[in-house]
């Protein structure tokens, strides 16, 4: 994975529009990207231009989760063990 590449993700996964989110995905993609491979890279680019109140819906439980997310990246959003808010 290019740098540039990395940095966009990274970018776009800490600027999502509320910190709900911010947090969920951007420390997801902290934790996790390190050992992704190409696959996984372009599951989360796409669950990426979802919206907000979706993906927050579907790590909550609240909504169900589309077929094209479902599986073990999904279950590890949904487990919420990563997420480090600073006090």
């Amino acid at each position: 994975m290019t740098s540039d590449r990395l940095n966009r993700i990274k970018f776009r996964a800490w600027h999502r529009g509320t910190r709900e989110a911010d947090y969920m995905i951007g420390c997801f993609f902290d934790r996790f990207h390190a050992g992704w491979s190409e696959t996984e890279i372009v599951w989360f680019e796409e669950l990426i231009e979802e919206e907000d109140h979706d993906i927050l819906a579907w790590a909550l439980g609240t909504a169900e989760v589309p077929e094209r997310y479902a599986g073990e990246l999904m279950s590890l959003i949904q487990k919420l063990d990563y997420v480090e808010i600073p006090r």
